[in-house]
């Protein structure tokens, strides 16, 4: 036998396994993990076990488990926040109140500045409460309308504000306020800004604009994304500038871009547009000594000329806010509204609000904007219909644009614009078209499939349940009826 031959093994033997073969037949009986057995001269690999997926997200782990209360309560309110109907609760609510606390702090803030012009304590007031239900006729007529009646709407609309507002700057026509001639006098006491119409014409026709391009697979072109929609804004905005508005002008001009961002405009496009807006926006400041004014008064907290100064509505804004505390003083004990502060009902009706509910009232005002803008961005990324897509999110943009202005030249944060609180301030000009966006805003949510099905679903429950109360009304009657004597007997 040579050295490189293998020894001859005895047919029918098997090889018996050393001790690492064993350590692993062992781990193998005992469901360890892979090892190699030997039988009947052959080797055989036991297939790996199979490692368990490692969790792509978890719950969050809350006190008490997850079948503790707070386990339960966070399922319970998970379940609501998904249900269909959410951004229609949501729209409805947060509009709703918001317009109920601004009625009652038009009435609180602007009962010193009617006495101070000889009128009625309630002037103002009165007046908020028959443009809001004015508006809510309009809102109702809104969510009532199909959203090809909204289509329909948007180019008679867009050529009537544009009218309006050149009549603005016809002489005997166009009303100055405050150095701002865009306002037009209907006969008495009323007068009317077209160009809060002018926002509404542009979210719908720039929506519907961009509907149609998209469905026609013009979208890929840049000078289809920018005409006629960039050149009608322009317009739009000149006309608001003849008239020294530069507040509504921004307003405008975010409702455009924000057109822009939902048509899907490339970065670079969008950018462009931006960088144009804002060098126009910087000119537009230097050219005019009254907004250098303004922009100069951010961070100033004692105004030196006193009443005069431009910083003394700045000022007392801050002052305002500052004494009301967390509370605030109660309602109607605001100080500053007592000729301090210019413009208590208006512009400045947040710190009076702040000063009056302190910040437990601010906060609740913020926290009612803050779902409202939630609910439109929601109604926006959940529909199909892309003239639904584009009118919502230029509502949404609308809305948390002049919010954000307003109430951050009250915080002191950005230069006074002289906007008013959306669906808050008084003024009806600003009110009937807020409330018929928020109208459109409802009727978009409503329109959502899921939403139309829950609705159709509660309509037979409340008719059941209407039926099942009258039944049971009429029962009871039959009941003392049948207990009466006849009327022959007494």
């Amino acid at each position: 036998m040579t050295a490189d031959a293998t020894p001859h093994r005895p047919a029918g033997t098997t090889r018996r396994p050393g001790p690492e073969g064993a350590r692993q037949a062992a781990r193998a009986a005992a469901g360890g993990g892979p090892a190699t057995v030997y039988a009947a001269g052959a080797r055989t690999r036991r297939p790996p076990v199979p490692r368990r997926a490692p969790a792509t997200s978890r719950p969050p782990r809350l006190p008490g488990g997850e079948g503790g209360p707070l386990g339960r309560a966070y399922r319970r309110a998970r379940r609501a926040w998904d249900r269909p109907l959410t951004a229609y609760y949501l729209i409805m609510g947060s509009a709703l109140l918001v317009t109920v606390l601004g009625l009652v702090m038009v009435f609180s803030a602007s009962q010193i500045e009617a006495l101070r012009y000889g009128l009625s304590s309630t002037y103002y007031f009165q007046k908020q409460v028959f443009a809001a239900l004015l508006g809510a006729i309009l809102l109702l007529i809104a969510v009532r309308m199909p959203v090809a009646l909204h289509r329909a709407c948007a180019y008679p609309l867009l050529a009537a504000s544009v009218f309006l507002m050149c009549l603005v700057q016809v002489p005997g026509i166009g009303v100055e306020v405050n150095g701002n001639q865009n306002w037009i006098g209907l006969g008495g006491p009323f007068q009317l800004q077209p160009s809060e119409f002018g926002k509404l014409a542009l979210v719908l026709w720039g929506a519907d604009l961009l509907a149609r391009k998209r469905e026609k697979g013009l979208m890929t072109q840049w000078r289809h994304l920018l005409v006629p929609l960039v050149p009608v804004a322009l317009l739009l905005l000149g006309l608001i500038m003849l008239g020294g508005d530069m507040g509504t002008a921004m307003i405008v001009a975010a409702i455009a871009l924000g057109l822009l961002w939902l048509a899907g405009a490339p970065t670079r496009l969008f950018a462009s547009v931006l960088g144009v807006g804002a060098v126009l926006a910087a000119l537009l400041v230097w050219s005019s000594p009254n907004r250098m004014s303004r922009l100069q008064c951010l961070g100033v907290t004692d105004p030196d000329a006193g009443a005069l100064d431009p910083c003394w509505q700045a000022v007392h804004g801050i002052y305002a806010l500052a004494s009301g505390g967390l509370f605030g003083s109660g309602l109607g004990a605001s100080v500053e509204k007592w000729g301090q502060l210019p413009e208590p009902h208006t512009d400045f009706i947040f710190a009076v609000t702040g000063e009056e509910l302190g910040l437990a009232g601010t906060l609740s005002v913020l926290a009612l904007f803050a779902a409202l803008g939630y609910a439109g961005i929601r109604v926006a990324g959940r529909t199909e219909d892309p003239f639904v897509r584009y009118a919502a999110g230029g509502v949404t943009t609308w809305i948390a644009v002049q919010a954000g202005i307003n109430i951050g030249a009250v915080l002191g944060l950005l230069p006074i614009a002289g906007v008013p609180l959306p669906l808050f301030s008084y003024g009806g000009s600003a009110l009937l078209p807020t409330m018929f966006a928020v109208g459109l805003l409802i009727a978009f949510a409503r329109s959502d499939p899921a939403a139309r099905a829950a609705l159709a679903a509660r309509q037979p429950a409340l008719g059941g349940l209407l039926r099942r109360g009258r039944a049971g009304r009429k029962g009871k009657t039959m009941r003392r009826r049948s207990g009466r004597p006849p009327s022959g007997e007494r």
